[in-house]
């Protein structure tokens, strides 16, 4: 039995997704994530901080330390939006192959797209439908349109949930022209990149989407197998939005389901998913736990 080991490290957190393959199937061994914040600052600043690469390298340490517990036969490494935009992504990249000797892949927005649309097939089933996956991360939101099993076009955003957050949300609690404003960003910048596209079936993945999924189900420890396959919807995410307004931040980290690093970012985050059932006039959508990273392993491991 080998075991082979993902990373996925994007602009709010680093996935870790430990698994072993026999017999041409997949068994998941860890699968968990560190709310680390590469891209904290980078949209003024446009680079990576010293205080986000080193916070990040200890996380990184962490996950390759487990995975040598486990023999892990070979590790992949890729990085998403926040090492595609920052102008000094190159000093992380060097950084952790000579501190970690680990080699990091950044992937462009439409591979990134089509992977995260390979995970979540399964969740999909037989449909001839017009399918549109989103995921929305902190510093990008993805979006992939299919027919079924047939991947038809993918766009990738530069619109995630820390910008909004940093840019608009300076309360604490919000106030309800701050979110006004950011709610009317929002519907103009992807209503004027999302043109003449229609879904029947919207799939949610990615951190966003399963934190307000255990939120729903008022999960203390998360459990994967129900968040996969759940409906979400609209009315739920505009009860959620008004749950995180009228909180502050430390009140929203004792929210049952949210992990209490995404506390100040998850107003955001359902704001974009809210935007998005607008846009493609659907009142609910299905959350899938599964992300680029089972993607990943799809393509390298089982096609």
């Amino acid at each position: 039995m080998k075991k082979y080991a993902i990373l996925d490290i994007g602009t709010n957190s680093i996935k870790f997704f430990l698994f072993s393959i026999e017999n041409g199937k997949s068994t998941t061994i860890i699968d968990s994530n560190k709310i680390s914040r590469l891209g904290e600052g980078l949209i003024k600043t446009g680079i990576i901080s010293e205080k986000a690469m080193d916070r990040n390298i200890e996380v990184l340490r962490e996950f390759l330390k487990s995975a040598e517990e486990e023999n892990v036969k070979e590790i992949t490494a890729v990085g998403t939006m926040c090492l595609r935009s920052a102008k000094n992504s190159d000093v992380f990249l060097k950084k952790a192959k000579d501190e970690l000797g680990l080699i990091i892949k950044v992937i462009p927005g439409e591979e990134e797209a089509r992977l995260s649309y390979l995970a979540v097939l399964s969740t999909i089933g037989n449909t001839d439908k017009k399918v549109v996956v989103f995921d929305t991360g902190g510093g990008s939101t993805e979006f992939i349109f299919g027919r079924g099993i047939d991947l038809n076009d993918r766009i990738s955003l530069n619109l995630g949930a820390v910008h909004p957050t940093e840019e608009f949300l300076n309360s604490n609690p919000v106030t309800n022209d701050e979110l006004s404003t950011m709610q009317n960003y929002m519907m103009n910048f992807f209503s004027a990149r999302i043109t003449n596209k229609e879904a029947d079936y919207l799939i949610g993945i990615g951190g966003t989407v399963t934190s307000m999924g255990a939120v729903m189900h008022k999960m203390v420890e998360y459990n994967p197998k129900i968040i996969q396959g759940s409906q979400m919807t609209l009315e739920e995410v505009k009860n959620q939005i008004e749950l995180y307004k009228n909180k502050t931040i430390e009140e929203r980290k004792q929210i049952p389901g949210l992990q209490p690093k995404r506390a100040d970012v998850i107003l955001a985050g359902a704001e974009i998913i809210n935007t998005i059932m607008k846009i493609f006039k659907i009142d609910s959508f299905t959350i899938s736990d599964r992300g680029l990273r089972h993607g990943l392993m799809f393509d390298k491991y089982l096609k």
